[in-house]
């Protein structure tokens, strides 16, 4: 349905048009409209599918396969694969579920639907092509078995339709929401704009005191970002790696950061006016702006996830764990964006303007950069509880498609109900090499069952022929039509190389034959 559309002699009567004939015209601005709907929610929604199967069924897989005699998920570079697969996940998830809160609201916010299509089908595709990476072999042999395949196929599809990703990050974020966004341009640009002579003073009146605005609000972001800056960096220099177990605690942190990071980012779309016209020429700055004002967005959509379900009562999952892993890649992708916008920025006053910004978001120098990514230990952290049964795989597996009928062979429903066993048998596993002793009669039972699943799926589909085609006799593969030719005639009896091979089939069929009896 994205391709041309062609026909000959269509007539379209005028009754058939939305909204009938008075709404000629105003095609583009549907469309729009419900562009603005449309792509926020329904392409994320492929994303937040794929990050819930990766996160269910690979990271079963990476507990249920084993290499060495000990499972993958062990291995350093499976746990760095699953944590940031987790926590894109989350990201998605909690994208998704303030998006929908919007659009349920009766709000179409375009800017905030281009950062959901963006970043949420940028974060799937990474996530899905982790899960091809732990799957490895499985994910690459077609066939019942393969869940990741076809997921890897058809996310570069919601990556490109509705405004490209690389458009949609380059041009359309900063394009439309530096105006839209803003809280007195817009005003500031219709003034400019008004044609009405009977208007003019009126026009000039409203321009000065909008111009007025726009400097005030740029000063007020520049103390903001010094005074946050500066408090924000000293209290990430005194907080403790295990700070985030306490659940207020992390909420106001990370509430602090992102406070700072939205001055900072306020304060840099500020200077960006002194580009005047040109900005729309400046996509790579464009680019990283859309980054930062990207990961705050969803920085606060996480923050508004946990505080949902962490602070109910009872609350309804724990995953401070995987909030805090992803919490502080938003935090240092949207700093990292922002320092490199600093670092370019474009046009005749782009060195007064990059002196501004770096005064106002980094004032202290590196001092004032604290944002690092998660720590090894919360990486391990993470992946243990997406690879083991937790209240964190649980959040993942919600809505997620299942087969209850155990006889009917589904691969994502079976790596799920085997995770409990075969971490079961490995902990039994592990207590009798402790122990130095032999396993009970149920110790043996649980042992045996787990090395049965393991061996079954980790198996891919063979078949006996690549196509259908293959499968029909006398057929033969267009490669090799011109082999007759080449090697010559095998045979005079032979008319072409096809009934050579038929008949060396034969052959080796008969001598199968005798050779059993």
């Amino acid at each position: 349905m994205n391709g041309t559309v062609e026909g000959e002699d269509v007539w379209i009567p005028m009754s058939n048009i939305l909204g009938g004939q008075e709404r000629c015209g105003y095609g583009w601005h549907m469309f729009v409209e419900c562009l603005a709907e449309g792509r926020g929610v329904s392409l994320p929604a492929g994303s937040i599918g794929a990050a819930r199967t990766v996160a269910s069924a690979v990271g079963a897989y990476a507990r249920v396969r084993k290499q060495f005699k000990v499972p993958i998920a062990e291995f350093g570079g499976i746990q760095e694969a699953m944590a940031l697969s987790g926590s894109d996940g989350l990201i998605c998830i909690a994208g998704g579920d303030l998006m929908n809160a919007i659009v349920d609201n009766h709000e179409a916010p375009m800017v905030i639907s281009s950062i959901m299509k963006q970043n949420c089908t940028e974060r799937g595709r990474r996530i899905v092509e982790r899960g091809m990476d732990i799957a490895a072999g499985s994910a690459i042999c077609r066939g019942n078995k393969n869940y990741l395949g076809n997921a890897y196929m058809s996310l570069p599809i919601a990556i490109t339709v509705e405004g490209a990703n690389i458009m949609t990050r380059s041009f359309q974020v900063i394009g439309q929401g530096l105006t839209r966004c803003h809280p007195h341009m817009l005003e500031l640009i219709e003034s400019l704009q008004e044609e009405d002579p009977s208007k003019e003073k009126e026009a000039i009146t409203k321009f000065y005191a909008q111009f007025r605005k726009v400097t005030m609000h740029g000063l007020s972001n520049f103390g903001l970002s010094l005074t946050r800056g500066i408090g924000s960096s000293l209290s990430t220099m005194m907080r403790s790696k295990n700070a985030y177990q306490d659940g207020d605690e992390l909420l106001d942190y990370h509430e602090k950061q992102l406070l700072r990071l939205s001055a900072n980012f306020a304060l840099t779309a500020d200077l960006c006016f002194t580009l005047g016209g040109r900005l729309k020429f400046e996509e790579l700055l464009m680019g990283r702006l859309a980054d930062s004002m990207g990961a705050i967005f969803l920085g606060y959509a996480t923050l508004h996830h946990y505080a949902l379900r962490n602070l109910s009562r009872p609350p309804k999952v724990k995953h401070k764990s995987a909030a805090e892993h992803a919490l502080l890649r938003l935090e240092h992708e949207a700093h990292e964006a922002l320092y490199e916008a600093s670092q370019n920025f474009p046009g005749p006053l782009g060195k007064v303007s990059s002196l501004v910004m770096k005064l106002g978001c980094f004032p202290l120098g590196s001092f004032t950069r604290p944002y690092k990514q998660p720590s090894d230990e919360l990486t391990k952290t993470v992946s243990h509880l997406m690879t083991t049964p937790s209240k964190v795989r649980d959040m993942f597996q919600e809505n997620l498609y299942m087969i209850s009928d155990e006889d009917v062979h589904h691969q994502v429903s079976d790596l799920i109900r085997a995770l409990p066993i075969c971490v079961e048998a490995d902990k039994i596993a592990s207590q009798l090499r402790r122990e130095k002793r032999n396993a009970t009669h149920e110790e043996e039972i649980v042992l045996n069952e787990a090395h049965a699943i393991r061996d079954s799926l980790i198996q891919v589909d063979v078949f006996e022929h690549a196509t259908r085609q293959e499968a029909e006799q006398g057929y033969l593969r267009p490669a090799l039509e011109g082999t007759y030719e080449r090697l010559g005639a095998p045979s005079e009896k032979y008319q072409n190389f096809g009934e050579f091979l038929l008949n060396r089939e034969e052959e080796h069929r008969d001598e199968k034959q005798n050779a059993s009896l």
